[in-house]
């Protein structure tokens, strides 16, 4: 079994996918572009570099010769990886997924111009005048975003007219690395929106983890919960879209598949090639192995035997709201957890600002319970934590 792994981003779903590697003997060199981060705390090493400088990020794999490399977030010289894999190293799931999903463009072509999956219209736009244009085309309202960016960052609906130039400007300015070009959507109306789970397997059959229903503000995820309740022909048909673009990217791993589902229609919306934040829900023992687990055995190229869901359980975010270059400390712990079956996992960011994540509630009731009254349950124990902040 391959020992050493470099991971690529060190958030909270870093640090989780750290402490489920160690669990296997693994060892982990966090790296992220700041000190202190989540994933960092618990590796065994990590390195500190702007992971869009293409040298830096060759000087540290050289350095540390990894068996596996896995990227976590977007802002990465993907390209890179084409040669590490030339060199034996294991891309996760491979550079060819990696270049493929860190861009919106690259994953939106694939899927509905190449493996024709149902997607919403879209069009692309890199000055203000096309921009313009494309939004004139695609009809208001619609959704706008930037070709890179995770967590919702940058991405806005246009309502009205008046809206067009302000949404340009936050797309462009909020992207993720150096790309200054955005996606156009037509606006879906749909009853739900959904994350598939998908586990590639090295040696195995693509699976499935029970769908996650999740709830966004701002483009990015305010609570989940597990199961989404869904028809066998819904789930089916996105079941078959997550694994006809998955096996065109290649590579062992989970997969963040979302969807768009309507009374008539099931939308294919957007891939992560990595744990997804709203599966986050998984740490509340929904399943029998966790998505961190899941795409731990996945990479290591361990067998799963199968993935069942044990309980019905939600996660509800903490967020800050405002900016501190110290970390924060919490409050309401103990009174959050006076509730029976609920959770609170603090990230340990070093530094907050407005509508970062901090830390996430989770909840947990048997199979069969009301959904709705199992997320009340995560955003209560959410609302119990106060962020106390130094400075």
């Amino acid at each position: 079994m391959k020992k050493k792994i470099m991971l690529l981003g060190s958030g909270e779903l870093g640090k989780e996918f750290v402490i489920a590697a160690q669990r296997l003997g693994r060892q982990v060199i966090a790296v992220d572009s700041y000190p202190g981060a989540p994933a960092m705390q618990v590796a065994d090493d990590y390195e500190v570099i702007d992971m869009l400088d293409g040298e830096a990020l060759d000087a540290i794999v050289a350095n540390h010769q990894p068996d596996i490399v896995i990227p976590e977030i977007e802002a990465i010289r993907t390209e890179r990886f084409y040669d590490y894999e030339k060199q034996g190293m294991q891309v996760v799931p491979s550079a060819r997924a990696a270049n493929f999903t860190m861009n919106r463009k690259a994953i939106r072509d694939l899927a509905a111009a190449e493996l024709r999956v149902k997607t919403a219209n879209y069009k692309y736009a890199s000055t203000l005048d096309e921009f313009r244009t494309a939004v004139a085309e695609i009809g208001i309202p619609c959704v706008v975003k930037p070709l890179m960016s995770s967590s919702g960052k940058g991405q806005s609906t246009i309502k009205t007219e008046a809206e067009v130039d302000a949404a340009w400007e936050i797309a462009t300015t909020k992207s993720r690395g150096d790309l200054n070009e955005v996606i156009i959507e037509e606006f879906i109306s749909f009853d739900f929106e959904i994350t598939l789970l998908t586990v590639t397997q090295q040696n195995g059959p693509t699976l499935f983890c029970p769908p996650i229903g999740h709830r966004q503000e701002r483009g990015d995820y305010q609570e989940s919960w597990q199961p989404m309740a869904m028809s066998d022909e819904q789930l089916k048909e996105a079941q078959d879209m997550a694994e006809k673009v998955t096996q065109a990217l290649t590579g062992a791993g989970i997969w963040g598949v979302e969807f768009f589902v309507s009374s008539d229609a099931v939308y294919f919306s957007e891939l992560s090639p990595r744990p997804h934040d709203t599966g986050m829900v998984t740490l509340a023992g929904t399943q029998n192995y966790s998505e961190f687990e899941l795409h731990c055995r996945a990479v290591l190229g361990l067998p799963i035997p199968e993935i069942k869901l044990e309980k019905a359980g939600a996660s509800a975010v903490v967020l800050a709201d405002r900016d501190s270059a110290n970390a924060p400390t919490f409050e309401g712990i103990v009174n959050a957890l006076l509730t029976p079956d609920t959770d609170i996992k603090i990230f340990g960011k070093p530094t907050t600002r407005p509508y970062r994540r901090m830390a996430v509630a989770l909840a947990n009731a048997p199979v069969g319970t009301d959904t709705d009254a199992v997320r009340k349950m995560a955003k209560e124990t959410a609302d119990k934590v106060i962020i106390v902040y130094p400075d």
